[in-house]
């Protein structure tokens, strides 16, 4: 019920990060890029529910779902238009992850991002090179 309350206290990017992603980059995604990110293993309900739950939860908080599962690209069983975006990304290290997200923050989430859910209603699943020639 707060969620789109909560979309207009902060420009910032709301993030549904799932087990997938590594502590480390959850804090640079809080610390460095300032985005508002619920991290799921912080929370003891949420740890080791299935990605089906992870996936229409984040869709019910309005947060986009950053995740390294592939599992997530299936759209007959995570339909698209039913979510509130998803971000699938790799890379082969953590510090890359990091640089990736970065990048991501500029092209997708920039201060003249139109949208506070630039993905609702896609996926895109991005690897360490992508938006490299534009930063």
């Amino acid at each position: 019920e707060l969620a789109p309350h909560a979309q207009r206290l902060s420009s910032r990017p709301r993030i549904y990060a799932d087990a997938n992603i590594p502590a480390g980059l959850v804090a640079h995604m809080r610390l460095r890029l300032q985005w508002d990110v619920l991290f799921v293993v912080e929370e003891d309900t949420l740890r080791r529910a299935p990605d089906l739950k992870h996936y229409r939860l984040a869709q019910q908080l309005r947060r986009t779902l950053v995740t390294m599962d592939r599992d997530y690209l299936d759209d007959k069983r995570f339909p698209p238009d039913e979510g509130s975006g998803v971000l699938v990304i790799n890379a082969p290290d953590e510090q890359q992850l990091a640089k990736l997200l970065e990048r991501i923050d500029r092209n997708l989430f920039g201060d003249d991002a139109p949208i506070p859910l630039p993905l609702a209603g896609r996926k895109l699943q991005l690897n360490s090179d992508w938006g490299r020639g534009t930063a």
